[in-house]
């Protein structure tokens, strides 16, 4: 089975604040094969964390097409061990805006992401995912 790697990052400046989120697709050999990157206004660092995740996963859709992904696995890597820990199921999620993008990445994920895991990594290790959460804010003036 082929395999990709989808990282992904948000970041709020302040916490709530101005968001950007940022995503990159690689196959397995590390070649950029996408990215994406977009200001989302006013949210939490968390939120935008989520929002980040969705984006990937779509970056990923729009890029192999839906029954590519349904074929394919994926590991999803992103530097917040909170978020990656509520997505696998380990920790709860408490606050409570954050279940409407949890149950949007879920459904997409049952529907069209059956072979899909997520795992936490070091921000060093997450560079261009980090710069394009940046170029989405700088862009927005924000």
């Amino acid at each position: 089975m082929e395999k990709y790697i989808i990282k992904t990052d948000g970041g709020a400046r302040g916490n709530p604040g101005p968001a950007g989120i940022g995503a990159v697709l690689f196959d397995f050999s590390d070649k950029v094969l996408a990215k994406a990157k977009k200001y989302i206004g006013r949210a939490t660092n968390n939120e935008a964390e989520y929002q980040a995740v969705f984006l990937g996963l779509e970056l990923a859709r729009r890029k192999l097409g839906k029954e590519k992904c349904q074929k394919t696995d994926f590991d999803f890597k992103l530097d917040s061990e909170l978020v990656v820990k509520q997505l696998n199921g380990q920790y709860q999620i408490k606050e409570e805006r954050l279940w409407p993008m949890f149950m949007k990445i879920w459904n997409l994920r049952v529907k069209d992401f059956p072979h899909l895991s997520f795992s936490y990594i070091r921000r060093e290790e997450n560079k261009l995912a980090d710069k394009l959460v940046n170029e989405a804010l700088d862009e927005a003036g924000k």
